[in-house]
């Protein structure tokens, strides 16, 4: 009984209808700014997206797409990021937390590294290096570390990368190390053709020579003449003609293929037999 009462006088020491009105306030100036955040967060994206769709219109831009892209991508994290960190302002303001003082006082830092924030800092950072370096671009052909493939999106936290069979990575900047751009330089396209050690090695040369003074014109992504670097013995004893030449990025094995074909169509039409396991290459 003694229990009840004290409990009872515990309960009855609130002013229940003064709390209740304070989380009704709360919660209806939360909804307020959830709702205008939401606005703002609309109306700065439609502006966004309309003014990069100007200056991707404007004849006089100077510089790739692609560049244009991965800025447009940033622009939108940032201002994504922009609008959650007001409306947590908001939230523990309206929950009386002095967000104010906290970022103010040295304890912010040691809050953020204790919820882990060093790792994110660390992505912005790295990530700020990557876009101010150009190292990669919205639709560049990229290797990096295990992940290769088509950058789809550079933002401030992650970069996300399609791979060739669709899968798509989000790969944390500050994990980046070593990035291999195969969207930048011209790329090089190996042929092998295969022969046997009694193929009549001059005249398959001749066969080569001819291709190479007229197939090229057709592909005008090559940047560079194919040349003949002659017979080179592989590892597994098979004997090929390497021929090498240089493409624009990401046209290397397209034109490798065709060229391939092209050898092979015009060797077996002057009767030279060929064995039937090649191996090529592209880089």
């Amino acid at each position: 009984m003694i229990l009840t009462s004290n409990l009872t006088r515990f309960i009855q020491h609130f002013n229940w209808q003064h709390i209740g009105e304070q989380i009704a306030t709360t919660v209806f100036q939360l909804l307020l700014v959830t709702i205008g955040l939401l606005l703002v967060d609309w109306i700065g994206k439609k502006i966004i997206r309309h003014l990069f769709k100007r200056y991707r219109k404007n004849k006089f831009v100077e510089g790739s797409s692609n560049r244009v892209d991965t800025m447009f991508t940033l622009v939108m994290n940032i201002f994504q990021y922009t609008i959650i960190f007001f409306w947590i302002y908001a939230l523990l303001s309206f929950m009386g937390v002095p967000v104010g003082t906290l970022i103010a006082g040295a304890g912010i830092f040691s809050l953020a590294l204790g919820l882990g924030a060093q790792g994110f800092v660390s992505d912005i950072v790295t990530g700020a290096f990557i876009l101010m370096e150009d190292q990669i671009n919205v639709g560049d052909s990229v290797k990096i570390g295990t992940v290769e493939g088509t950058v789809s999106a550079v933002g401030i936290r992650t970069t996300q990368v399609i791979s060739a069979d669709g899968t798509l990575n989000f790969i944390p900047n500050r994990n980046i190390t070593i990035v291999s751009n195969k969207s930048r330089h011209e790329m090089r396209a190996m042929v092998q053709i295969p022969i046997f050690p009694d193929s009549p090695i001059d005249q398959i040369n001749d066969i080569i020579e001819k291709v190479n003074q007229t197939v090229p014109a057709q592909f005008p992504t090559i940047t560079q003449a194919p040349t003949n670097m002659g017979t080179v013995p592989l590892t597994n004893g098979q004997v090929v003609i390497q021929v090498v030449t240089f493409t624009q990025p990401g046209e290397q094995f397209d034109v490798q293929h065709k060229l391939l074909s092209a050898y092979l169509k015009a060797i077996n039409d002057a009767n030279i037999e060929l064995p039937t396991i090649y191996h090529n290459d592209a880089k």
